[in-house]
């Protein structure tokens, strides 16, 4: 059933929705402040223009003290005045290098120009070239330092929220577990007991030695229940043993037209393992192999060294996954079949992750070919 994976889509989608409407939200209210602002800057720089201009017209019996007002309350907007009579550049709000002011300034002309047009003073035959204030830059930057400001903030809420979340899982895996193996316990011993019984009344010796190995099965069991949440008992192990190991008991459990093929090295492979929860994650995925393939097909099981880590192959002949399914087959709740909790590859990816600090992936998959499951683990 998909459902456990299913259910924890809304609130994501839910999340990340909201969050993207106040960031567009507040992008635009930025931007529309931003917008206001330049206008009203125009308008400053309009009437400095008109200022200039009555200045330049007016006689010595006019008062001038509101133009000359009006031309000193400019502070912070860059001004550039062009005369084009006698070809010559003069500013305001502009810092000037020493040497080349002429130079320097005609090409800030060509920079104020891009941004905003000038404004003529076609009684003068004079131009007025301005830039944005120190403060309208500052606000234009606000608006994307505000957004990657609030994008943090989002991922490091989503990101808190998924740890929770999995630290809450990682609870609930190992508190299950654990009462399971405790709950196994007790009938473990009662069939032991029983099966030493019937060794007594002379039953098939055949039968008592096939009904042992299934106890001895369920304590096996029982162990790795009891070992999820605990620190991992890791020591080196040949890992071609091992794998061998986890599939002897499947071998004679599975159907008669499933090939179980070992492409090993002759050489041995030590890595850092615990058997046990290792070879759980064989028979999980060796039993998704036969699900995959109806019972009838090969599994080729290979093996090969990479930098610092061994890596098994584990390949079916089945129906193959989509590409887009790769990640989301490890999540818990996330399964193809009919029946089934989907926990298999989950509980796979918690032991090689969480425990043997390797990695384990879909290698390649195609619809109607089959599948390869890759494993890293550490060398020995």
């Amino acid at each position: 059933m998909n459902f456990l994976f299913e259910s924890r889509q809304p609130v994501r989608y839910a999340f990340i929705a909201v969050a993207t409407v106040i960031a567009l939200v507040s992008l635009v209210f930025s931007n529309t402040l931003v917008k206001g602002l330049a206008k009203e800057e125009r308008n400053k720089v309009e009437i400095w223009a008109a200022a200039t201009e009555l200045l330049a017209k007016s006689d010595e019996s006019s008062d001038m003290n509101l133009v000359l007002q009006i031309l000193q309350s400019n502070k912070t907007i860059p001004v550039i005045l062009y005369d084009k009579t006698s070809n010559t550049l003069s500013a305001n709000n502009i810092k000037l290098p020493e040497k080349d002011t002429q130079g320097f300034l005609l090409k800030k002309t060509g920079e104020f120009a891009v941004k905003h047009d000038p404004i003529e003073l076609e009684e003068l035959n004079q131009s007025v070239y301005f830039d944005d204030s120190f403060i309208l830059k500052r606000l234009q930057i606000y608006p994307y330092v505000q957004l990657l400001v609030i994008s943090i903030f989002i991922a490091l809420a989503f990101f808190a929220l998924m740890s929770s979340q999995k630290a809450q899982q990682n609870k609930v895996w190992a508190g299950l577990s654990k009462e399971t193996a405790h709950q196994l316990g007790t009938p473990i011993s009662s069939l032991i007991a029983w099966t030493e019984y019937l060794k007594l009344k002379g039953l098939d010796p055949a039968l008592i030695n096939e009904m042992g190995k299934d106890v001895y099965r369920l304590e096996v069991i029982a162990e790795r229940f009891s070992k999820i949440g605990s620190v991992s008992d890791i020591k080196p192990v040949i890992l071609q043993d091992a794998v061998k190991q986890s599939v002897a008991y499947l071998e004679n459990r599975i159907s008669d037209k499933v090939r179980l093929i070992f492409d090993f090295p002759e050489s041995s492979a030590m890595v850092q393992l615990n058997e046990s929860l290792f070879s759980w994650v064989i028979e999980n995925l060796t039993k998704n192999a036969v699900d995959a393939m109806g019972g009838e097909g090969i599994i080729t099981y290979s093996m090969g060294e990479k930098g610092r880590h061994c890596f098994l192959d584990i390949s079916d002949t089945g129906k193959g996954v989509s590409t887009s399914k790769f990640n989301r087959i490890f999540q818990p709740g996330f399964t193809t079949k009919e029946r089934g909790w989907g926990l298999g590859l989950s509980l796979a990816k918690r032991i090689v992750e969480n425990y043997h600090e390797g990695k384990i992936f879909v290698k390649q998959s195609e619809i109607g070919k089959g599948t390869t499951f890759r494993i890293l683990l550490r060398k020995g």
